[in-house]
């Protein structure tokens, strides 16, 4: 019977990559799904042996421990240079998102607070 081992939603392709070696290079059977045309399946890598779970959720454990103390190291060198981006730098880039972003707030905002502006009249 098959087993869902790793989501593959909103992981990065480097990661995903990582994985798919990591099992292959155990001899752990596997076969993966893509959301589909519109989305709405699951993203996944299935192992066809179920047998083989522990093993493979155990090496996926490690290499998550491993690629987080990574990414971490790379953020803190990146942040220590100052070439991390921030939240300034990510919106130079895409200025509409901001003005979305803002535009939702203030509608928020506003919804919450008018029924207590015009209670009294």
């Amino acid at each position: 019977m098959t087993d869902l081992i790793f989501n593959l939603n909103g992981v990065p392709e480097d990661e995903a990559q990582d994985i798919r070696e990591l099992l292959s290079s155990n001899a752990i059977a596997f076969y993966e799904t893509t959301a589909g045309k519109w989305g709405t399946a699951t993203a996944a890598i299935w192992l066809k042996d179920d047998r083989q779970h522990d093993l493979a959720r155990e090496l996926i454990a490690q290499y998550q421990r491993e690629r987080v103390l990574r990414v971490r190291a790379e953020y803190a060198a990146l942040r220590e240079a100052g070439k991390a981006p921030g939240l300034l730098t990510k919106f130079r880039k895409n200025p509409l998102q901001l003005i979305f972003y803002l535009a939702v707030m203030a509608v928020i905002i506003y919804l919450s607070i008018f029924p207590f502006v015009n209670f009294g009249k």
